[in-house]
């Protein structure tokens, strides 16, 4: 698998000045309007190497941005992870024992194991219950064209698509078998739940381009709901293609391989293998099936790739 660099194009910027908000949780700021509406959250940085969401979750701080109606939670997830950022291995730091966007469930919540994550997560638990809106900002290790991740209820499909950017959809009509994400945490999990929670993947971790998505998507979430005014310039969503998630396979040997070079997108016929994992085959489940977020190394107990179907 490719081992090479990054160029790192976004400075890693010390955060301990947006430590202590308004609410009582490091990193967490909450603004009321005063005005009835949703309450929206945005999440920076569930993964400490996904700094996109860093500078758009500063962008909203530093630029004085206010909602018109409802009320605005930033939150910064996983400063931990960030603050261990070191740019000789910067996939190092994605998490630091666990993955904190597959903890949400009350199995890992209310459990007994323990972690940086885990003792994050349960501080995060209300600021992600009390949201009626969550928009979730993630980035990819590989630059790939940028795309939605969220489960597969209509509330949040009509809102994507009405956003429409990125134009890709990762649709996931039953979750992650690996784990509960934070956008599925209570009742943003349940299928007759009233708020929209979605992933927004901007392009790879280090590139300049991504985190100007990612304020972008910010500012259109925001302005979906109503909490600040739409920008008269932005164009019309174009065309949107949407992906079914099949399966998620997880990497079991140090001897994992893609049979070819990949980074995500690429279409695989019925059939067709695509991976294998000591003596296991990782196989295409469809014709037209096309991979997202193929593992860039052979990390056992991790996502190997996810298999999906076009809608």
């Amino acid at each position: 698998m490719n081992q090479t660099l990054p160029v790192l194009e976004i400075v890693q910027q010390n955060l301990s000045s947006y430590r202590k908000g308004n609410t009582g949780v490091d990193y967490v700021h909450r603004f009321e309007s005063g005005k009835p509406g949703p309450h929206v959250l945005i999440n920076a940085l569930t993964h400490g190497n996904e700094v996109c969401g860093m500078v758009a979750a500063t962008h909203l701080l530093d630029r004085g941005v206010r909602p018109k109606i409802g009320t605005l939670t930033v939150s910064f997830a996983n400063v931990e992870a960030y603050d261990a950022f070191d740019p000789a291995q910067p996939f190092a730091n994605r998490q630091l024992v666990h993955n904190l966007n597959r903890i949400w469930s009350p199995e890992w919540l209310d459990g007994g194991e323990d972690s940086p994550e885990l003792r994050r997560a349960r501080i995060l638990r209300p600021v992600v219950a009390a949201a009626d809106h969550i928009l979730d900002i993630h980035s990819t290790a590989h630059a790939v064209e940028p795309f939605w991740v969220y489960p597969g209820y209509a509330r949040n499909g009509e809102a994507a698509l009405a956003i429409g950017k990125p134009d890709v959809h990762l649709v996931m009509p039953a979750g992650m078998n690996t784990g509960t994400p934070l956008i599925q945490h209570g009742r943003h999990g349940e299928e007759d739940g009233n708020g929209v929670a979605l992933v927004a993947e901007c392009g790879q971790h280090f590139l300049r381009a991504t985190a100007d998505l990612a304020t972008d998507v910010t500012l259109r979430f925001l302005a979906h709901f109503g909490l600040i005014d739409r920008d008269p310039a932005a164009p019309a969503p174009g065309p949107q293609r949407r992906f079914e998630l099949l399966a998620t396979p997880l990497i079991k040997t140090e001897s994992f391989r893609f049979v070819r070079p990949v980074v995500g997108m690429e279409t695989f016929a019925k059939g067709e293998l695509i991976a294998t994992d000591g003596a296991d085959e990782i196989r295409s489940l469809c014709d037209g099936c096309t991979i997202f977020m193929p593992a860039r190394s052979p990390i056992v107990g991790r996502e190997a790739v996810y298999l999906t179907r076009p809608i």
